[in-house]
Protein backbone atom coordinates (compact mmCIF):
# COMPACT_ATOMS: atom_id res chain seq x y z
CA UNK A 1 0.00 0.00 0.00
CA UNK A 2 1.16 3.99 -0.61
CA UNK A 3 0.07 6.54 0.92
CA UNK A 4 0.25 10.01 -0.31
CA UNK A 5 0.50 13.39 1.57
CA UNK A 6 0.46 16.69 0.11
CA UNK A 7 1.26 20.25 1.28
CA UNK A 8 2.21 23.90 0.82
CA UNK A 9 -1.41 25.26 -0.74
CA UNK A 10 -2.30 28.54 0.25
CA UNK A 11 -3.60 31.83 -0.58
CA UNK A 12 -1.55 33.51 -3.24
CA UNK A 13 -1.69 37.23 -5.39
CA UNK A 14 -1.81 36.58 -8.79
CA UNK A 15 1.78 36.60 -10.30
CA UNK A 16 2.90 35.12 -7.06
CA UNK A 17 4.49 31.51 -6.50
CA UNK A 18 3.72 28.73 -4.05
CA UNK A 19 6.02 25.44 -3.87
CA UNK A 20 3.66 22.23 -3.30
CA UNK A 21 5.34 19.25 -1.46
CA UNK A 22 3.62 15.31 -2.06
CA UNK A 23 5.28 12.76 0.42
CA UNK A 24 5.00 9.10 -0.49
CA UNK A 25 5.23 6.48 2.30
CA UNK A 26 5.18 2.71 1.76
CA UNK A 27 6.15 0.00 -0.46
CA UNK A 28 7.62 2.00 -3.19
CA UNK A 29 9.09 0.49 -5.98
CA UNK A 30 12.06 1.87 -7.62
CA UNK A 31 10.40 2.47 -11.39
CA UNK A 32 6.99 4.68 -10.91
CA UNK A 33 5.97 7.67 -12.12
CA UNK A 34 4.40 10.37 -9.79
CA UNK A 35 2.92 13.70 -10.52
CA UNK A 36 0.13 16.17 -10.07
CA UNK A 37 -3.59 16.94 -11.22
CA UNK A 38 -5.55 19.63 -10.32
CA UNK A 39 -9.08 19.48 -10.10
CA UNK A 40 -11.27 23.20 -9.99
CA UNK A 41 -15.07 23.85 -9.22
CA UNK A 42 -17.03 22.45 -11.68
CA UNK A 43 -14.22 21.06 -13.92
CA UNK A 44 -12.88 17.52 -14.40
CA UNK A 45 -9.75 16.69 -13.19
CA UNK A 46 -6.70 17.34 -15.16
CA UNK A 47 -3.27 16.71 -15.23
CA UNK A 48 -0.64 19.48 -14.59
CA UNK A 49 2.97 17.77 -14.76
CA UNK A 50 4.69 14.51 -14.23
CA UNK A 51 8.10 13.24 -13.60
CA UNK A 52 9.65 9.34 -14.21
CA UNK A 53 11.81 7.83 -11.74
CA UNK A 54 14.25 8.41 -14.30
CA UNK A 55 13.79 12.50 -14.34
CA UNK A 56 11.62 12.67 -17.26
CA UNK A 57 8.90 15.34 -17.44
CA UNK A 58 5.72 16.08 -19.28
CA UNK A 59 3.62 19.56 -18.64
CA UNK A 60 0.06 20.59 -19.13
CA UNK A 61 0.02 23.53 -21.75
CA UNK A 62 -0.84 25.54 -20.07
CA UNK A 63 1.45 25.60 -17.30
CA UNK A 64 4.86 25.17 -19.60
CA UNK A 65 6.91 27.91 -18.41
CA UNK A 66 5.66 28.82 -15.47
CA UNK A 67 5.97 25.23 -13.12
CA UNK A 68 7.96 23.16 -12.70
CA UNK A 69 7.58 19.59 -11.51
CA UNK A 70 11.06 17.84 -9.72
CA UNK A 71 11.42 14.80 -7.55
CA UNK A 72 13.90 13.25 -4.21
CA UNK A 73 14.09 9.56 -5.25
CA UNK A 74 15.74 8.92 -2.04
CA UNK A 75 12.98 10.41 0.21
CA UNK A 76 10.02 9.02 -1.82
CA UNK A 77 9.00 13.45 -2.27
CA UNK A 78 7.78 15.07 -5.52
CA UNK A 79 7.84 18.96 -5.88
CA UNK A 80 5.87 21.49 -8.17
CA UNK A 81 7.08 24.98 -7.74
CA UNK A 82 4.79 27.25 -9.18
CA UNK A 83 5.63 30.84 -10.17
CA UNK A 84 3.55 33.64 -12.20
CA UNK A 85 0.58 32.16 -10.77
CA UNK A 86 -2.98 32.98 -12.56
CA UNK A 87 -6.50 33.15 -11.05
CA UNK A 88 -7.32 30.12 -13.55
CA UNK A 89 -4.93 28.66 -11.52
CA UNK A 90 -6.80 27.95 -8.42
CA UNK A 91 -8.02 24.32 -7.96
CA UNK A 92 -7.55 21.48 -5.54
CA UNK A 93 -4.09 19.65 -6.73
CA UNK A 94 -3.68 16.05 -5.93
CA UNK A 95 -0.61 14.21 -5.81
CA UNK A 96 -0.76 10.86 -7.59
CA UNK A 97 1.80 7.99 -8.01
CA UNK A 98 1.49 5.17 -10.42
CA UNK A 99 3.73 2.20 -10.29
CA UNK A 100 2.80 -1.77 -11.27
CA UNK A 101 0.06 -0.76 -13.15
CA UNK A 102 -1.96 0.61 -9.81
CA UNK A 103 -2.34 4.48 -8.69
CA UNK A 104 -2.19 5.63 -5.96
CA UNK A 105 -3.79 9.32 -4.62
CA UNK A 106 -3.27 12.08 -1.90
CA UNK A 107 -5.58 13.79 -0.30
CA UNK A 108 -5.30 17.31 -2.45
CA UNK A 109 -4.36 20.52 -0.96
CA UNK A 110 -6.30 23.60 -1.71
CA UNK A 111 -4.59 26.69 -4.45
CA UNK A 112 -6.60 30.09 -4.44
CA UNK A 113 -4.99 32.83 -6.26
CA UNK A 114 -6.60 35.92 -5.86
CA UNK A 115 -5.86 39.88 -5.10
Amino acid sequence: QVQLVESGGGLVQPGGSLRLSCAASGSIFRFNVMGWYRQAPGKQRELVATITSEGYTNYADSVKGRFAVSRDNANHMVYLQMNSLKPEDTAVYYCRLVQEGREYWGQGTQVTVSS
